[in-house]
């Protein structure tokens, strides 16, 4: 496990949140700032139901080599609005695509997706504007590279929902023997549960190597907390469940997109069901290239495909462990702390 478990752990990759104003508000963006220079950038989309803007540009076809920044965000389509916060602070820094011989004729590509989450804070029209991505981009850039990551509801994870339960950013990574590292950060927003109902047990515990059971009568009380949730919240929400995966290892852009649909079952291990037409299951997958990978082995590429999906994984279940229970004009959505305790007031462990 690398310094901070977390996204930044690969050197370089910044991250900052900001969140709309307002009490009636629940909503946010979060953007991964690139190093100088941009990273080698990917994406692959498997929900239904995708909010994007710019993910055409990262196919390898292409004429696109390296981005500056990704833009995750609330508001649905509306929120992708964020983005044009981050390419304005980005020109104002000579940071783009250069089309010009001027050191200010750039385009920035700031590739964006967003989640649903509108009307959840009790305003269906507060939506993420440019000034929020602009501040979560300003965040990040003061944040400085290997620093710890805020996790939980912010940023784009402030109005999140996994099922019925609250969700929210998470992170996690991991340090290879070849010394390479491979993290995520997830915006865990999903049509599916990422609860077992049979145990009560998150999905991605399961991985871990540990996992508490919680008491039968807290996984029972439970399950009739959320029925009854469900009944005065109305109908199950719209969703969408984002990830950035990334490593320094030095990657074409074809590998980052491999990187990118692998990272997907690391979702589909933690979430029940996924990839669903109301689903906008989105993974963007970066390379800051600081390391090569073995020479003339041409399965090397294959630690950073299993390492990429196990972290994607363990930052759901951060998500889901860190988020903080919300009771307002949008709706009540319990935590999963909340509803089975912080210790998890398990009865058997495996």
């Amino acid at each position: 496990m690398a310094t901070n478990d977390a996204l930044t752990d690969v050197a370089g990759l910044r991250v900052g949140h900001a969140r709309l104003p307002g009490d009636r508000a629940l909503t946010g963006t979060t953007v991964v700032l690139a190093p100088e220079g941009g990273m080698v950038a990917a994406v692959d989309v498997r929900g239904g139901g995708p909010a994007t803007r710019e993910t055409d540009a990262l196919d390898p076809r292409n004429i696109v080599q390296r981005i500056d920044a990704v833009v995750l965000t609330g508001g649905s389509a509306y929120g992708l609005d964020s983005a044009s916060g981050v390419m304005a602070w980005l020109e104002e820094r000579g940071r783009g695509v250069r089309v010009g011989p001027g050191p200010d004729r750039v385009v920035p590509v700031v590739p964006a997706a967003g989640i649903f989450d509108l009307g959840r804070g009790g305003d269906w029209r507060a939506r993420p504007v440019a000034a929020t991505g602009r501040a979560a981009v300003e965040a990040a850039a003061a944040a400085g590279s290997g620093t710890p990551v805020a996790e939980g509801g912010v940023g784009a994870g402030t109005g999140a929902l996994i099922g019925r339960l609250k969700g929210g950013v998470g992170t996690a990574s991991m340090l290879l023997d070849s010394g390479t590292t491979v993290a995520a950060l997830v915006v865990a927003n999903a049509a599916g549960s990422a609860v077992d109902p049979l145990t009560g047990v998150l999905y991605g515990r399961y991985l871990t190597g540990r996992v508490e059971y919680p008491a039968p009568e807290i996984h029972e009380a439970a399950l009739l907390r959320l029925a009854e949730l469900g009944e005065r919240n109305g109908p199950p929400p719209l969703n969408t469940t984002l990830a950035v995966v990334a490593t320094d290892a030095q990657l074409t852009r074809a590998q980052a997109h491999k990187l990118a649909g692998t990272a997907h079952d690391g979702i589909a291990r933690a979430v029940r069901p996924v990839h669903l037409l109301n689903d906008g299951d989105t993974v963007f997958a970066l390379s800051t290239g600081a390391r090569a990978l073995a020479d003339g082995d041409p399965l090397a590429l294959n630690d950073l495909l299993a390492a990429g999906a196990d972290v994607v994984t363990r930052a759901i279940v951060r998500a889901a462990l860190l988020a903080e229970s919300v009771d307002g004009p949008g709706g009540t959505y319990p935590s999963y702390r909340e509803l089975y305790g912080l210790d998890g007031q398990a009865h058997q462990t495996s």
